[in-house]
């Protein structure tokens, strides 16, 4: 097969993909110089919605109704504006091999694609439990989120499965998120993780017992301190019971697991540097290959605020590198620079009605204020982290868009904490001052 050339690539459909195409679009980019290529079918979108609005009951998100950037508030990419703008979309293209130093990938078809510049955009995969060898997790129903088409799959036996009952195997963001939304469309829900309390990558106990108990009053019975060991299925080799480690048994129509990701980086082995489970890169995304960027998930960072490479799973990360990577590959091209990437750490969360927002980081000695109260008809409380004497972190439950923009500042800020008792009776009030 030919050979397809192109100045740039971004190798990768999702989001990271999208703004960096909106942001070559903007920094100037000549029609035929820019190609994404897409394992997915699809031009590139929020993948947020997968487990939010997608799975809705009444009036689900459907493309094209959620393709990048809307989700920053934005203006929606269809799949014409890049045909408008010249620019290439290689969907449903999986490649198989990438060769750095020939600046060459191959697609599982056999098509060569030649890059002057490379942006690696791959994002993660997820971890099932087939990798850890689960007896019986190749059953029918049960389902990972990832991709648009696992969520057409899981819309379709949720509507297959009316009234029926759903594990979640999971207690992070996919699971509490999708403990809601599945509880919203009438199912009988259990959620299982081996943690103390839920989210325990950010959550304190305090924070964790309000979600528990807000969800456990909605219906969702939880079981924690143990994990799925075996799956039972039926003639039709479909789920029919989770096994849990300790002897118990959920039945079980549907089951969702979420137990985290891992970042697709495989291709890259042995030809670029990596840390951190993730490829190394400098303040402006460059990694140790020239010519070559990566972006989101698979990037590791220096996180300037901190001082200290990371790796962030998050889409305000793969929106804002994918926008500094571009603006750092044409500023070379020009012999300019630009601003080392200064990131705040960002998560934020919403199910049922709560919309919860974390800025900073999540070190040190925490101060829970206001009320988390699951019983409360509408419940707001925060919770600050100190290290060192100054405020590192701050994570809101129900703030309002100012109080939310407010804790974002005095994350960046880090003001000195004189008293944590004091601090704890000013809560929101806090904030303020600054």
């Amino acid at each position: 097969m030919a050979e397809k050339h192109f100045k740039y690539v971004i190798l990768g459909g999702g989001v990271a993909a999208g703004y960096a195409a909106r942001e070559f679009e903007k920094q100037g980019v000549n029609p035929g110089e820019l190609a994404i290529i897409s394992k997915e079918a699809v031009a590139p979108y929020e993948r947020p919605a997968l487990s939010k609005g997608y799975l809705f009951p009444e009036s689900p998100a459907r493309l094209p109704g959620f393709h990048v950037c809307v989700g920053s508030g934005g203006e929606r990419l269809l799949p014409e504006w890049y045909k408008e703008k010249g620019i290439e979309l290689f969907l449903s293209t999986e490649i198989v091999k990438v060769d750095l130093a020939s600046k060459s990938l191959t697609s599982k078809s056999g098509s060569t694609f030649i890059y002057g510049t490379l942006i690696i955009a791959t994002g993660s995969t997820v971890i099932r439990l087939s990798d850890f060898g689960v007896q019986g997790a190749d059953a029918k129903n049960i389902f990972y989120l990832r991709d648009v088409d696992d969520a057409d799959k899981l819309y379709e036996a949720i509507k297959a499965k009316e009234n029926g009952k759903v594990v979640i195997v999971g207690g992070g963001y996919i699971g509490l998120e999708l403990g809601a939304v599945t509880k919203l469309n009438n199912l009988d829900v259990t959620m299982v993780y081996p943690e103390p309390w839920c989210m325990p990558r950010l959550f304190t106990a305090g924070i964790a017992e309000f979600y528990e108990g807000y969800y456990a009053n909605k219906g969702i019975q939880i079981i924690k301190g143990t994990v799925a060991v075996g799956f039972d299925s039926n003639a039709n080799g479909e789920v029919t019971a989770v096994k849990l480690r300790g002897g118990g048994v959920l039945d079980a129509d549907i089951v969702v697991v979420g137990v985290g990701g891992r970042p697709l980086t495989t291709l890259f082995k042995g030809q670029v540097e990596e840390e951190k489970g993730g490829i190394k890169t400098d303040a402006f995304f460059k990694t140790s290959v020239p010519d070559v960027y990566a972006v989101g998930d698979v990037a590791t960072f220096p996180l300037k605020l901190y001082g200290e490479q990371r790796r962030v799973e998050h889409v305000d990360h793969a929106r804002k590198s994918a926008e500094q990577a571009v603006k750092a590959i044409k500023a070379s091209e020009e012999g300019k620079t630009v601003e080392e990437y200064d990131y705040l750490p960002y998560f934020y969360s919403r199910a049922f009605d709560l919309s919860w927002q974390f800025y900073g980081d999540n070190v040190g000695d925490t101060v829970l204020f206001g009320d988390n109260n699951p019983e409360s008809p509408k419940a707001k409380f925060g919770t600050y982290w100190i290290k060192e004497g100054k405020l590192v972190g701050a994570f809101l439950e129900g703030g309002t868009p100012e109080e939310n923009s407010a804790i974002a500042k005095v994350a960046r800020a880090q003001p000195s904490v004189h008293n944590v008792d004091e601090l704890a009776k000013e809560g929101l009030a806090f904030i303020s001052k600054f």
